[in-house]
């Protein structure tokens, strides 16, 4: 099947993936919009399970106040290079980890990892950091987090 430029463009709006990439989903959809972003999805994972092995020693630390100045989450998000770690979509996955924190509370790092997004809850964590590992192209590793309260 032919997929046109503006469907391909639509998908990368939607996904941030490559040209290439959203090309070959299409195709392989026969067009599908929703069957492509899960074939990008999991294209996504496998992309991630490979570089999960490579070191990580770059990142960065950012702090989420919630509205009302009563919960705070403080996250360490690590990645492969200091380029990456100075990427948009680095640094909006690493804001968006800490809201995640803020809002459910979490106890665990494998428990943030498990849950939906609040802003999407078709997705969990997980799924977004897979997502930002296929654009990047490096490994990206959810280190510590605190969450901070006044009852």
């Amino acid at each position: 099947m032919t997929v046109s430029s503006k469907q391909i463009k639509a998908l990368r709006d939607l996904t941030s993936a490559g040209v290439i990439d959203c090309k070959n989903a299409l195709e392989e959809a026969s067009g599908d919009m929703k069957k492509a972003r899960l074939l990008l999805r999991e294209k996504g994972k496998e992309r991630a399970l490979k570089k999960a092995g490579r070191e990580t020693s770059q990142g960065l630390v950012h702090a989420y106040i919630h509205h009302g100045d009563k919960v705070g989450a403080m996250v360490k998000v690590l990645c492969e290079t200091d380029f990456v770690a100075k990427t948009v979509a680095f640094k909006d996955l690493v804001h968006h980890i800490a809201m995640q924190a803020a809002a459910l509370k979490p106890e665990t790092k494998k428990a943030l990892l498990a849950s939906c997004d609040i802003k999407d809850p078709s997705k969990k964590i997980s799924d977004l950091v897979a997502e930002v590992v296929s654009q990047v192209g490096e490994n990206i590793q959810v280190g510590d987090f605190v969450i901070y309260e006044i009852n």
